[in-house]
């Protein structure tokens, strides 16, 4: 594997790693129904909590993450050359989804349970009789969404990374023949020799003496 694919898969995974962390502990750091105050008059009194800047932190950190493994790796939609068949390319196609599809959900309920357990002071219940609280589960579901969506990336990115290493094909598959040089150079032709006959040679030519016919003479 290249140091290139190493050093992406590595900084990624921190951040998906990170964004899951910082969504747990938004889930533990969440208000809950019994920290809310009820008031005479019909009020809810909500405490600060730390869920908001931890929910917040948790989704700019999966946002990064998704952008770094995309821009590397590139949109598997647009690319221009035909798409090869085999059981990897379908791997990338399906970890390519599926990670998006992941990706949206956890950064939604990250954004959406953050914002919803900011509310804090005093807020009037008159209408509804209840005190608004995010349901348990929703950070936490968003951690492992996230570390879903960041590891089906991974897959995405190092499965184009070796199928790119494999379509490259040498310069000179085929390496020929290499041509010789002579050792001793050829006398040019003479201008006025026939381009019928054959090349002179420098070396001699023996001839057996039963080649030609003997004929005496008297």
């Amino acid at each position: 594997m290249e140091k290139k694919v190493v050093m992406v898969c590595v900084v990624v995974g921190f951040l998906g790693l990170l964004s899951a962390a910082l969504a747990f502990a938004a889930e533990a750091k969440r208000i809950k129904i019994s920290d809310v105050q009820l008031t005479d008059p019909g009020a809810c009194i909500y405490p600060r909590s730390a869920a908001l800047p931890l929910g917040g932190t948790a989704a700019v950190a999966l946002m990064i993450a998704q952008a770094i493994i995309n821009t590397v790796a590139g949109c598997i939609c647009c690319r221009r050359h035909p798409h090869p068949s085999g059981s990897n390319w379908t791997l990338a196609l399906i970890c390519f989804i599926i990670s998006w599809i992941t990706f949206i959900i956890a950064f939604l309920l990250l954004l959406t349970g953050a914002a919803l357990n900011d509310q804090h002071g005093q807020e009037n219940m008159s209408f509804s009789n209840y005190c608004f609280v995010v349901k348990p589960g929703v950070f936490a579901g968003a951690a492992v969404l996230s570390l879903a969506s960041i590891s089906l990336g991974i897959v995405y990115y190092v499965v184009l990374s070796s199928m790119k290493g494999t379509q490259q094909t040498p310069q000179n598959n085929n390496p020929g023949i290499a041509m010789g040089q002579p050792q001793f150079p050829v006398p040019p032709y003479p201008p006025q020799y026939p381009s019928t006959y054959p090349p002179p040679t420098t070396q001699p030519v023996f001839v057996h003496e039963d080649t030609y016919n003997r004929q005496q003479f008297p």
